[in-house]
């Protein structure tokens, strides 16, 4: 008899929140494809929770798990090789170790990058704050600035978004007053996409810790010693604080066009994401931050066995982008299993629906705000709910029973 050839497997490249979620999800499925993982780390970083690992606040098994043991006896291969080039005409890919493999569907989960957007120095003097690497490097720079304690030491972070307010709120709490802290926006706002209600606690929470925000103020240049800054021309939101209010002095507002240098002992980018996709031929339509153009099946525009989900996916094209969030991805993951299921038994795909279950930031050590689901509320008690919602997010059942299991010994 002649043997029947296996079928090619859903191949899922990235195994970060999105493609980890959709491989586990799709697994869950009865007589699911074979499904393989392609993801060049270690370990997976479950990146809403890296500020408490750098706080000391979590454990690095807690917030970065190996692959093997949460793919052991789920169904789920993984490779551990990065994506190096895509042929959707041929269906297949390559991988750095210069693998060949079929595939006979494709999920782009490779997530994003810090975008330094051609801004000159960034790359070669920022910090950046998405792994596990750039959280050892930040260790030790918090413990050469607090037993160097120089006067005028300073410390800045640029963008502030989530990531840049709730990273130098930490930064705040564990430098404890050794180390001037500037927080730098361009636009005329923190949070600029967060509910008030948050943003006025993200707010309060800055000026409990003297850390300067420049809004309005664009980044031009880093070297190894400092910013040159520039005063933009964009006028303050309806109902924001004046930058006096959250500033040191009012002295520090400066004049639209008006230049700065700012000396600096370290610089921490923040400010914006571009997709990370590896190169694919033929080329599918892609965004100026170059994010794959998908329609709302989170099928990839013009490619039948090819999804994409994440920081690297525009999907909807009449509809708004959606936020590079974990939230997000979580919630595309779980469709993405079902379309994927739908789609190898030619069926009609559905489209992803998001729903928005609210917001959450962390503050400070123990402290959060958050809103939705009827709930505002902010402090420890919000740090507390935050901390539950991300332990129901993290990939898994017996990785979650062992996080429940330290953190009820931690409480005890």
């Amino acid at each position: 008899m002649v043997p029947t050839p296996k079928p090619a497997p859903v191949v899922i490249a990235g195994g970060g929140f999105g493609g980890l979620t959709t491989a586990l999800a799709l697994a869950a499925h009865k007589q699911h494809p074979p499904i393989l993982l392609i993801e060049p780390q270690e370990r997976f970083l479950f990146l809403p929770l890296l500020y408490e690992l750098l706080s000391g606040e979590l454990r690095r098994w807690e917030v970065a798990p190996r692959y093997d043991a949460l793919l052991a006896g789920r169904g789920v291969a993984w490779l551990r090789d990065r994506v190096a080039h895509i042929d959707t005409a041929g269906h297949s890919l390559q991988t750095d170790s210069g693998r060949q493999v079929a595939y006979s569907r494709l999920v782009l989960a490779t997530g994003g990058r810090s975008d330094d957007f051609g801004i000159p120095g960034v790359a070669e003097h920022a910090l950046d704050f998405r792994s596990l690497a750039n959280v050892e490097r930040l260790h030790e720079l918090i413990q050469r600035l607090k037993q160097r304690q120089r006067p005028l030491q300073r410390l800045v972070v640029v963008g502030a978004g989530p990531s840049g307010v709730e990273l130098i709120c930490k930064l705040a709490d564990l430098l404890e007053g050794s180390t001037i802290l500037e927080l730098v926006e361009q636009g005329p706002e923190l949070l600029p996409n967060s509910r008030s209600f948050n943003r006025d606690q993200a707010r309060s929470a800055l000026l409990r810790r003297d850390i300067h925000l420049r809004t309005g103020t664009r980044v031009e240049g880093i070297d190894a010693t400092g910013l040159e800054l520039v005063r933009g021309g964009t006028a303050p939101m309806a109902g924001a604080a004046p930058m006096a209010s959250v500033e040191a002095s009012p002295a520090r507002q400066a004049l639209p066009g008006q230049r700065e240098r700012l000396p600096a002992d370290a610089v921490i980018w923040t400010a914006g994401m571009a997709a990370n996709l590896p190169p694919i031929s033929p080329a599918p339509e892609r965004d100026r931050r170059g994010r794959v153009v998908c329609q709302s099946d989170l099928q990839v525009t013009g490619l039948r066995d090819v999804f994409a989900l994440g920081d690297g996916a525009l999907c909807g094209e009449d509809q708004p982008p959606l936020p590079a969030t974990a939230q997000v991805a979580y919630q595309q993951a779980q469709q993405l299993a079902a379309n994927l299921m739908l789609s190898l038994a030619d069926q009609p795909l559905k489209p992803f629906q998001w729903n928005d279950l609210g917001e959450m930031v962390g503050l400070g050590i123990g402290q959060a705000s958050l809103t939705g689901l009827g709930i505002t509320l902010a402090g420890p008690a919000a740090f507390q709910i935050r901390q539950l919602a991300y332990l129901a997010r993290m990939p898994g059942l017996s990785h979650q029973l062992r996080v429940a299991a330290g953190w009820l010994a931690d409480w005890r």
